[in-house]
């Protein structure tokens, strides 16, 4: 068994790789990729160049977005892998992990107007390295570092709106002498233009003198931003916050916790917003699947022990009919009849799961000084799951009360059933102690498939009751395309759903003595 574990858990490795890589390839490649519902601003109408440029600023710098993706890829996975590599990253005190700023690439095709960019290059230990004063409080270094940081991103966003005004010129340039083929359809140069096609361009007399004016103003950016970066590398050697994670080799290996980033759309630690919508949806989660099994695998059994008769009819056209309602009608049902007070009998709350005032409220029942009943918190927080949990609830008992029924119905008329009657043996132990143990390995099926789930949410429940949980968190970063949101669930999912099925592995060798994995 040992062996087989092991094994298994070296395997989801590459799994987990091939998942994640997938998951990053379809994000990357969509329109407008990471953040583009926040191209736009509230308007409707695009952002300003300058803008532009200071967020493509951002996302270069926190994202590499200006890499290939699989070198994105490789530097997402490098973050949430607790083995780190290299100089060890800072953590600040809002828990946002600070990295080294990333380098900057020089003007597209720059060795077609100048030899070398030694000029655009100043030694960042000329000035020797910064130290902090000693009696410098972490305050002092963290204001130290943010105006190093805003000081750097500014700079940084002028050399990208030159950068980007030399690719559009060169662009426009090539179109007007006829070499089409070397431009973007954005009207951009390509990045693999030939020299010979630019050294045409900048010998016409009409598109030259534009083009190397707009490349000098991209050069003198250039080495503003790279001054820039220097000053922040050397505020950011100086350690203005706490290293991250464990060494084990100095400067080369450590073990930190795993970076899920930043979230993108709402600027806060990724890590941060699934600690809060998690525990909501396993709230409703831990409350709604034991009353699924309570309720339909003993049904389940008894349909079976009953085949044929009322019970097992009526039992199984109503789950069935449950399980036939549209879970959206449901919820909608729900609030219409039971939650509305106007057209309905209000005894449910509409949304949330907390009343306003349940901040305010004691954690158990009391009365309070007029005499009113109270609910306290956690009465009050049951009361607002009723509904949701009714939602999460009633699709599940057709298809665990089928599967059970099914299963104990195939070892009725197994040989062992038979020897056991004919030696006496009572019906409820012929039930209990040999059926359903036998019964188990399709119940143990779906009971671990439902981990995923609990941590996925539900989508439309979650939405139609105003619940943040899970389900709500992952639909909003789908509609802003909050790469770093959509790849820490994806991550966290399949690790959870790898390890559910690792448990049914090890339930069925439990359940059923013939399983082995020796």
């Amino acid at each position: 068994m040992g062996t087989y574990l092991l094994r298994r858990l070296i395997l989801m490795i590459p799994t987990v790789i091939g998942m994640t890589l997938l998951v990053f390839v379809l994000i990357a490649a969509s329109p407008g990729g990471v953040g583009a519902a926040l191209n736009v601003s509230g308007g409707g109408q695009m952002e300003s160049g300058t803008s532009k440029a200071q967020q493509q600023a951002y996302l270069e710098d926190r994202y590499g977005l200006d890499a290939p993706i699989i070198v994105q890829y490789l530097r997402w996975l490098g973050r949430v892998s607790p083995v780190k590599f290299g100089a060890r990253d800072l953590v600040s005190p809002t828990g946002e992990v600070v990295r080294a700023p990333r380098p900057i690439d020089p003007p597209m095709q720059w060795r077609v107007f100048v030899d070398s960019l030694d000029g655009a290059n100043p030694d960042a230990s000329a000035g020797g390295p910064f130290v902090f004063d000693a009696d410098a409080t972490d305050e002092i270094k963290s204001r130290t570092y943010r105006r190093a940081s805003q000081a750097y991103t500014g700079v940084r966003s002028g050399y990208v709106l030159a950068r980007a005004g030399y690719e559009q010129a060169a662009g426009e340039g090539l179109r007007a002498i006829g070499l089409e083929r070397h431009v973007n359809r954005d009207g951009t140069m390509k990045a693999g233009t030939p020299r010979a096609a630019l050294e045409r361009l900048i010998d016409d007399p009409e598109q030259g003198p534009g083009v190397r004016a707009a490349f000098d103003e991209a050069l003198s950016r250039y080495s503003e931003a790279i001054a820039a970066r220097s000053e922040l590398q050397a505020v950011f050697d100086a350690r203005p916050f706490p290293p991250a994670g464990v060494p084990v080799i100095p400067s080369t290996l450590s073990l930190a916790t795993p970076d899920l980033g930043m979230s993108f759309a709402r600027g806060r630690p990724v890590t941060t917003l699934i600690g809060e919508a998690l525990p909501v949806t396993l709230l409703l989660n831990l409350a709604a699947i034991p009353i699924i099994y309570f309720i339909a695998v003993p049904s389940g059994m008894l349909a079976a022990t009953r085949r044929g008769g009322i019970f097992d009819v009526l039992s199984g056209g109503l789950y069935v009919a449950l399980w036939s309602i549209p879970i959206v009608w449901a919820c909608v049902l729900m609030l219409g009849f039971l939650a509305n007070k106007q057209t309905g009998l209000g005894w449910f709350p509409v949304t949330g799961l907390h009343s306003i005032e349940g901040q305010r409220m004691t954690w158990l029942p009391s009365t309070g000084a007029d005499g009113v009943f109270v609910r306290g918190f956690v009465l009050d927080t049951m009361w607002h799951m009723c509904l949701p949990v009714a939602a999460l609830v009633y699709t599940g008992f057709a298809v665990l009360s089928k599967q059970t029924r099914a299963a104990m119905l195939d070892n009725f008329n197994a040989d062992y059933v038979r020897t056991a009657k004919a030696k006496g043996v009572s019906s409820r132990d012929i039930v209990l102690r040999h059926v359903f143990r036998n019964s188990l390995l399709p119940i143990i099926t779906m009971f671990v498939s439902i981990f995923p789930a609990m941590l996925g949410g539900s989508v439309v429940v979650e939405r139609v009751f105003s619940v943040p949980g899970m389900g709500n968190l992952v639909i909003e970063a789908i509609m802003l395309r909050d790469r770093e949101v959509l790849l820490a669930n994806a991550l966290i999912i399949g690790l959870v759903n790898m390890l559910a099925l690792l448990l049914a592995d090890v339930l069925y060798a439990l359940a059923d003595p013939r399983v082995s994995y020796d």
